[in-house]
């Protein structure tokens, strides 16, 4: 018979507390997600009020978050670096004034003024713009019905996706046409913007947009040829099957293929349908006279903070539960705001760190450097660091850049040292950029040059990152005549 006992064990266990939860959700969220979440707070914790502009940042970064003077890079980090370690000092003075002047950087400027500078209030479809242009044309009852038929059967692309029979059944018994008729109106619709746009195949497509130009431009005549009926044989690349075909000289080929080239293959994609999606950078990087700076957008801070008039009139009594919890989770909100902002600072000042060269010369000089470095640098967590730089971006001089995007493998080189995969797929670049277009470089040419450069790459690596490239191989390079820029 079993007996009830009583024992005591020693263990340890991990347990993610609702503080630690929320701390690691507002780490992952990108800036603009942020936002929302904060407002959806604001709308439902009354012991959150928003910020005016003038004041000063209640929810920012304690003061002994991160020196804002210039600091070097000392210990292992400058002993690993093949030139001096250039000072990374961090701006967080003053949230809501604190940048640079209007002719300094790219981002400053009036808050409102970007906003209006980069809306696209227009959200007209492609439908909605070819009715407008129709309104404008003089068109009779009858024929604007047939032409609003037509623009109805358009899809997004800006093609025609019904026979003509087929509109024509559409306007009975209100309008009766036969498809001759819709035909004639259809040349006047396929005169609208954008061109190409009601073509009823690829080939009519380009028909239509060569036809918009100068009738005496060079090769004009032979580019409409092989719209109508040799796509295919240049899909192909048989150049020479096109050429004795036609019968046309290697220059009169070349003009008309040049043409080809130049059309839009989807006009209807020409028009947006919705406004842009513009990135909207969380930390901007940029040169000083001390060093590079590291500074957070301020624009992108939850100007939030603790309402203290409710704060205050709670006594210590039992009662007002929910207000209390409301409280306390208020806390917490901002208390993970400013971890939020240590690690996204300290992250991408070790970024900036071992970027230097990067910065300050390219692609070609990134240096490899996985989660792990950036991890043992501020003494967090890997899976901490893949949480930070997972829809964060970084301002720099030469473009704005996921954080995620200065993060690449490494190849170890003859003399011992790492080159970053980027560097490399950037000398590929480069070196077919400058190639002879008549001569182009193969695989394994490519190879050879890096490796005498001190970077052992096999082909098969150059191949791999010339096809992620959507650099075409040297025989189709060679075909085509030019090398892609």
């Amino acid at each position: 018979m079993l007996k009830p006992s009583l024992q005591l064990k020693l263990g340890q266990q991990l347990t993610m507390t609702p503080q630690l939860q929320q701390a690691i959700r507002l780490l992952q969220l990108p800036a603009l997600e942020l936002q929302a979440h904060i407002r959806e707070l604001l709308e439902t914790n009354v012991m959150l009020e928003p910020m005016d502009e003038g004041e000063s940042e209640t929810a920012g970064p304690p003061e002994s978050a991160e020196p804002t003077a210039a600091e070097p890079v000392g210990g292992e980090q400058s002993a690993a670096q093949e030139e001096p370690q250039e000072s990374v000092e961090v701006l967080e003075e003053d949230w809501g004034g604190h940048g640079a002047g209007g002719g300094e950087s790219a981002w400053s400027g009036d808050e409102e003024d970007r906003q209006q500078e980069f809306a696209d209030a227009s959200g007209q479809s492609l439908q909605e713009y070819l009715l407008w242009q129709l309104e404008l044309a003089k068109l009779g009852p009858r024929e604007l019905a047939i032409a609003r038929a037509i623009v109805d059967a358009i899809n997004d692309d800006g093609y025609l996706t019904e026979s003509l029979d087929e509109i024509a059944d559409t306007l009975k018994p209100e309008v009766q046409c036969a498809a001759e008729d819709v035909e004639a109106v259809l040349g006047g619709v396929q005169a609208l913007d954008p061109p190409g746009v009601a073509a009823r195949s690829i080939g009519e497509c380009i028909e239509l947009q060569l036809r918009q130009l100068d009738q005496t431009t060079p090769g004009m005549a032979t580019a409409i040829e092989i719209a109508r009926h040799h796509l295919e044989r240049l899909a192909g690349r048989e150049l020479a099957t096109l050429k004795r075909e036609l019968r046309t000289s290697e220059e009169d080929l070349a003009e008309a293929l040049a043409l080809v080239r130049a059309c839009h293959p989807r006009p209807g994609a020409t028009v947006s349908t919705s406004a842009p999606q513009y990135v909207v950078p969380d930390v901007f990087v940029r040169r000083t006279d001390r060093g590079w700076a590291v500074e957070i957008n301020s624009a992108t801070l939850p100007r939030v903070r603790l309402n203290q008039s409710y704060a205050n009139l709670l006594g210590r009594s039992a009662s007002h539960a929910s207000l209390r919890a409301q409280l306390q989770e208020a806390r917490w909100l901002l208390k993970s705001l400013e971890i939020r902002h240590e690690t996204l600072i300290k992250v991408a000042r070790s970024i900036v760190e071992r970027q230097v060269s990067f910065l300050e010369h390219g692609e070609e000089h990134m240096r490899p450097m996985i989660l792990k470095d950036i991890a043992e640098a501020v003494g967090m967590h890997e899976s901490t660091i893949s949480r930070v730089t997972s829809g964060k971006y970084m301002h720099t001089p030469r473009g704005v850049f996921e954080l995620r995007y200065f993060f690449s493998s490494q190849i170890e080189g003859a003399d011992g040292s790492g080159t970053s995969s980027t560097a490399i797929r950037a000398k590929i670049r480069k070196l077919v950029k400058e190639e002879d277009p008549l001569a182009p470089l193969s695989d394994g040419r490519i190879a050879d040059l890096l490796s005498a450069e001190g970077i052992p790459v096999a082909r098969r690596t150059v191949a791999k990152y010339r096809e992620a490239m959507n650099i075409p191989s040297s025989g189709e390079r060679k075909r085509s005549g030019s090398a892609p820029h």
